[in-house]
């Protein structure tokens, strides 16, 4: 493959049975990313961004069209009939996801979720235990906070520790679903920071931004979405 992800004609919709409604969220999809490129996706609430990221993860199963993607272990593979095995694997070792939602095991502090992200990876308990540490101390997580349960912590922190748990695996594919919606100016300049890192190192990106100004000078490309088609 020539780029490490192409969409080709993806169309998604939801069939609503019990409200006798039948929704069309995206239709006629088209993006190609080459290795350590960043497309940004625009548009307002509701015209169908985040389907574009969960049909890619397989959260979402598509009606129509192909998500080629060229894994490191696969090789190229259509991630929209990939078995469930395939995505578990692609997502503990591949494919990354930040959404605006912290979802945790109860009775898990922060320092063990992060390392449990590098643990996955095959590295060993010293290498994940100081990459933890450094990344907590990046976002500026208080360290206090470190052997806390996130369920205590608020909508910020919970946000930071959930970049710092997908971005801490260096994926070659992540997918940014409004990674910076709830943050400060100053968090929002230490995730650009990881962000442009990440993107020298080689990881692609698919990120979707209503912070336009964050977007500026980032993407090698974006695409604005109107009901559920690229204008």
């Amino acid at each position: 493959m020539e780029n490490l992800l192409e969409i080709k004609d993806l169309s998604k919709s939801f069939d609503l049975h019990n409200l006798g409604k039948y929704i069309r969220a995206v239709s006629h999809v088209n993006i190609e990313l080459k290795e350590g490129e960043f497309t940004g996706i625009t548009g307002k609430s509701g015209s169908g961004k985040s389907t574009i990221l969960k049909c890619i993860y397989g959260t979402y199963r598509i009606q129509k069209g192909s998500i080629w993607y060229d894994s490191k272990k696969f090789g190229p593979i259509n991630l929209a009939q990939a078995t469930e095995r395939q995505m578990l694997y692609l997502r503990k070792h591949e494919i990354g996801y930040v959404s605006q939602f912290l979802n945790v095991m109860p009775r898990t502090t922060a320092r063990q979720l992060v390392q449990q992200a590098i643990l996955e990876m095959g590295k060993d308990q010293s290498f994940a235990k100081q990459e933890t540490e450094m990344i907590l101390a990046h976002f500026e997580l208080d360290k206090e906070l470190w052997d806390s349960y996130p369920t205590t912590f608020s909508g910020g922190e919970k946000l930071r520790l959930n970049i710092a748990r997908a971005m801490v695996k260096k994926p070659r594919l992540l997918l940014l679903d409004e990674p910076t919606a709830s943050l400060d100016h100053d968090s929002k300049r230490k995730v650009r920071l990881l962000i442009e890192q990440l993107m020298k190192e080689g990881t692609t990106m698919v990120g979707i931004f209503h912070d336009l100004e964050f977007m500026n000078h980032l993407c090698n490309r974006e695409y604005n979405m109107q009901n559920g088609v690229f204008s």
